[in-house]
């Protein structure tokens, strides 16, 4: 992702100078006027190869840790200066460390936390900065940050549940594929010399699985090759607005996964939303952050669409009714929430709801997918035997005669 190096004056007319991460320049300039800051220069960095690589991971689990430590310490009477500097200490990560060094370096100079978290957009998100940013302005950081660290648990537990689902059949598939593949490029063309000496007509599944075992032999490095270039040119339409868009809404509409992941979005997107307004970040901020963050770009582009329909006066609820993705049940406990003026305890609520359908969804994963992969396992690893020892059970019948 490219760095843009920026100069800005705050309301002070205080210059202030900093590096960005972003896709585009545009991003970057829009992020800096929300910020209330005027643009005095914006460029993007120079690459130099033989310069020290600041950038690099960090695990959500690091940053939950990093929040909920964080806010102990200023619970506990600890400046907020003295609390990073604790934490730049006992961070055994070397990237977040030098993160953690440079905004307590920031944050010592006089910035504000929330202005010296944005320089680090990589590592902490729109809805982290910004509720940081409205526990600042409210004078509240500490129940904030508290908030943050509650929801970054709700939210790291969730995605490391549905994780865990999809990677058991994910590799029980690549296994029965290598699997497949071994026997056919190697334990077949074994059988096909023995049938060769036989002189004898080969049952039709056995001569069908001797030809693609010569075929798959014959260009398994163009096959090999084929499916690399294909998942090459997948992840790039899929790094396009348009192919992710595509993408995005395929997943949604899986069979079975599809049912738990739209959930996890819709929890996801009601537990962020319950929390961004609670914390008192502004109804079309808080849909920004929201759509920005949702993980999706189907979800990002109806939240899109109903931020414009509230600057208009309309209720949040038409639109998401209308998108046809959020159930109604969601929609009319929104509407009731606008009109009762209690939306952030009905979007907890429907996150509550909704992440225990994902708890029983995942657990319930298991007993579904398993038997059909068996079955899958069975079909096509138990034709290949049965095909290449039918010649063998016909020779041992004529034998017998």
């Amino acid at each position: 992702m490219p760095v843009f190096e920026y100069k800005v004056k705050d309301n002070t007319g205080r210059v202030l100078k900093g590096v960005i991460e972003d896709i585009s320049k545009d991003r970057v300039i829009s992020r800096l006027h929300e910020q209330g800051v005027v643009i005095v220069s914006l460029k993007e960095a120079k690459k130099n190869l033989f310069a020290r690589k600041s950038s690099g991971r960090v695990p959500p689990e690091e940053i939950v840790i990093f929040t909920r430590q964080l806010t102990t310490l200023i619970n506990s009477g600890i400046s907020l200066v003295q609390a990073l500097e604790i934490l730049s200490e006992q961070v055994k990560t070397p990237f977040f460390k030098e993160v953690i060094s440079k905004i307590l370096a920031e944050v010592r100079e006089g910035k504000a936390f929330n202005a010296a978290l944005s320089e680090f957009r990589g590592v902490f998100s729109d809805f982290y900065i910004s509720m940081v940013e409205a526990g600042e302005v409210s004078g509240n950081l500490t129940d904030i940050l508290d908030r943050v660290s509650v929801y970054l648990e709700k939210t790291t537990a969730l995605k490391r549940k549905v994780r865990a689902s999809l990677t058991y059949p994910v590799v029980v598939i690549v296994m029965a594929v290598a699997i497949t593949t071994f026997l056919i490029v190697k334990v077949v063309p074994t059988f096909k010399r023995i049938f060769s000496s036989l002189n004898a007509q080969l049952p039709s599944p056995t001569q069908m699985l001797l030809n693609i075992s010569d075929f798959v032999k014959m260009n398994f490095i163009w096959i090999t090759v084929f499916i690399f270039v294909v998942i090459i040119l997948v992840k790039k339409y899929i790094s396009t607005p348009k192919g992710r868009m595509k993408f995005d809404r395929l997943l949604l509409n899986l069979p079975i996964f599809g049912n738990i992941l739209s959930k996890v979005a819709i929890a996801h997107f009601c537990r962020t939303f319950s929390t961004l307004i609670k914390s008192g970040v502004p109804l079309l901020n808080a849909l920004n952050i929201v759509g920005a963050t949702s993980g999706n770009k189907v979800i990002e582009s109806i939240v899109q669409s109903a931020k414009q329909y509230v600057q208009q006066g309309e209720p949040l609820s038409v639109p998401l009714a209308e998108s046809k993705i959020f159930p109604a049940m969601v929609t009319r406990m929104i509407s009731i929430g606008e009109k009762t003026g209690k939306m952030e305890e009905m979007l907890s609520k429907i996150s509550e709801f909704y992440e225990d359908e994902v708890d029983t969804a995942v657990s319930s994963l298991t007993s579904v997918i398993e038997p059909l992969i068996i079955g899958f396992l069975g079909i096509v690893i138990g034709g290949i035997v049965i095909a290449l020892f039918l010649p063998i059970i016909n020779i041992t019948k004529v034998i017998g005669r």
